[in-house]
């Protein structure tokens, strides 16, 4: 039943949503519940950011503790990617079904019982087995939780709201990367690994609190539950009328060919498909993953001491976190696609920079060894405060609601098959072609990157879910090459 199967057009569904919007508690905190809401689900972006950066400080000692040779260090280290891909892809039907909230609450469960896991595991094999299992939680969270933010979310706070799932994972690198600088031989690495159940259990408790998603609610609860739960995030009785209208309207008439995997296969969606698949293809493809799990190795292999490769991996995951809430705060005004393209042509320099300073060798505690340093910063700065600001972004706005479920699956599928190919093939790849070579193979994704933006990805920023949708169904979704007009520029005009 959708929105209790009133027409959109007719003046009984209009009289159900004003009854429904008048009798409403429209809650005086509604401001303070919607970012208390996005913050919460949001720290999920911390877990997966922790859980997978902390691998960087601890690999250095699981390495010693299971005498790991380099293939088994990219099996430890990719386990959680494998994971992740196939509860990007379960997440996706579950959210569907049970609902976005509902979701949220399981993947921390499975957070907390894969921190634990990991950090008891007796030998490698089982540690391989934890992480895999721990995948799961950080890949279903990177599908619902960028889903239940935006759909809570208005318009013009959407970019900002979804972002912060993004700062949060620069957070949880940052957290992880102090404690794989400073406690990781007064630790060892399984308290490093255990702690992050904690904040997992915080979110877990916290959301059966918090409002559901009232769009999904919407199609699978009826009007009048949408409406109780939008009133709890809205503090405008008309902003709430004219949400549910642009809901309904969206959510009525919908062939059962629009419906999940179906839909994404009708000629109409395929620009939304390739624009965020894309993006989320080069968000990870792009070496910043790499740079995250493996800076303290390559940085080894380069004569860098120990001390001092984990410093610099520390200082890389404090320009992510810095660049990321800078996207956070400014994503909304500059625009996605306008920020990638800023950015995108730093990143392919630094890389280029990079690749050198590593093919020359410099000697440590040269002018070199110094350059090398400041390209790989740079090329963090420019690389998490383009790509990496709207890459799960768009996945979350861009797909029709009848469709979001299984599109953003898809799309959380492909940002984590591709972070995997990436994980797995970077130390054999430093084997095959150099260190210096690596870093322009991947100068060159980035320019590809930077390519696939200009000329397949339009600006979203400032439309609401409802005006991507409607332009998706008029052939209007196309990007604008030497200007920046957003969806609902379009449809305003």
């Amino acid at each position: 039943m959708i929105l209790d199967a009133i027409p959109c057009s007719s003046p009984t569904h209009s009289k159900t949503v004003a009854r429904a919007v008048d009798a409403a508690d429209i809650s005086p905190n509604a401001h303070r519940t919607l970012w208390i809401a996005a913050t919460v689900a949001a720290i999920c972006g911390g877990l997966y950011g922790y859980d997978t950066g902390i691998i960087s400080g601890a690999l250095l000692l699981m390495t010693k503790e299971f005498h790991l040779n380099t293939g088994m260090q990219a099996t430890v280290a990719s386990a959680i990617l494998i994971g992740a891909t196939f509860g990007a892809v379960v997440t996706g039907w579950f959210s569907e079904k049970f609902g976005r909230r509902t979701t949220v609450i399981v993947v921390t469960a499975i957070f907390v019982i894969g921190a634990i896991a990991c950090s008891l595991a007796p030998d490698v094999m089982s540690l391989i087995a934890a992480r895999v299992f721990l995948g799961l939680a950080v890949g279903g969270a990177t599908q619902v939780v960028p889903t239940y933010i935006s759909e809570l979310a208005p318009h013009n706070r959407r970019g900002t709201l979804v972002t912060m799932f993004n700062v949060a994972i620069g957070i949880g690198i940052l957290l992880a990367n102090i404690v794989g600088f400073a406690m990781r031989d007064a630790w060892g690495w399984r308290p490093m690994v255990s702690i992050a159940a904690l904040p997992a259990a915080f979110v877990f408790v916290s959301m059966f609190f918090l409002p559901k998603s009232p769009r999904w609610t919407a199609e699978n609860e009826g009007i009048r539950s949408a409406v109780r739960q939008l009133s709890r995030v809205r503090s405008s009785r008309k902003q709430i009328r004219r949400e549910m209208h642009e809901i309904h309207e969206n959510a009525t008439g919908i062939d059962d060919d629009e419906r999940g995997w179906r839909g994404l296969a009708l000629p109409w969606a395929r620009p939304a498909l390739v624009a965020a698949l894309g993006v989320a293809f080069f968000t990870q493809a792009g070496g910043l993953e790499m740079m995250i799990y493996y800076t303290p190795t390559f940085l080894s292999d380069a004569g860098f001491g120990e001390s001092s490769a984990l410093l610099a991996s520390l200082g890389v995951a404090i320009i992510y976190c810095i660049m990321t809430l800078l996207g956070c705060l400014f994503v909304d005004r500059i625009g996605r696609r306008r920020l990638v393209l800023i950015m995108g042509p730093g990143s392919v320099l630094s890389l280029i920079g990079l690749g050198i300073m590593f093919a020359i060798h410099p000697d440590k505690g040269s002018a070199g060894s110094y350059a090398t340093v400041a390209f790989l910063l740079l090329f963090m700065l420019f690389n998490s405060g383009g790509i990496q600001v709207v890459g799960w972004l768009i996945g979350a706005e861009m797909f029709p609601l009848p469709m979001r479920g299984a599109a953003t699956s898809l799309h959380a599928a492909v940002l984590w098959g591709s972070d995997y190919l990436v994980t797995r093939t970077a130390l054999p790849l430093v084997t095959l072609i150099s260190l210096g070579g690596t870093m322009w193979v991947y100068a060159g994704v980035n320019l590809a990157c930077t390519l696939f933006v200009l000329f397949f990805v339009p600006e979203t920023a400032g439309a609401t879910l409802e005006d991507i949708e409607t332009s998706l169904r008029d052939g209007t979704f196309r990007p604008h090459l030497g200007e920046n007009p957003s969806i609902a520029h379009k449809a305003a005009a």
